[in-house]
């Protein structure tokens, strides 16, 4: 089993930045991939961007391409998402997810196994 938090969130202008963070705990071995999704109200859960655990290779939607990096610490078991530029579209609840299984990309919720409660991220104008 593994357990994610998400932390980071709160209110931003736009324009502004924000770090989120996503520390993993209890399995720690045969991590493959984690990624970001967010859920704005009324709308459907939506990937933003993903990374392989041993790689580090990134991948993200077109929205958000040059605007967000996500990064990780293997040894701290923690994800990030350094979200710069952000706009009132960004607004959202943000959640961490983990995937066991090995691929190139990842970009699919069925992709992930384990899901955080979320973070919410507001942005005003």
């Amino acid at each position: 089993q593994v357990q994610l938090v998400e932390s980071g969130g709160g209110l931003v202008q736009a324009g502004g930045s924000l770090r989120l963070s996503c520390a993993a705990s209890g399995r720690t071995f045969g991590r493959a991939g984690m990624g970001w999704f967010r859920q704005a109200p009324g709308k459907e859960r939506e990937f933003v961007g993903s990374i392989t655990w041993i790689g580090g290779s990134t991948h993200y939607t077109d929205s958000v391409k040059g605007r967000f990096t996500i990064s990780r610490d293997n040894a701290k078991n923690t994800l990030y998402l350094q979200m710069n530029s952000l706009k009132t579209e960004d607004m959202a609840v943000y959640y961490c997810a983990e995937s066991p299984y090995y691929s190139a990309i990842y970009y699919r919720e069925s992709q992930f196994k384990s899901w955080g409660q979320g973070t919410q991220v507001t942005v005003s104008s």
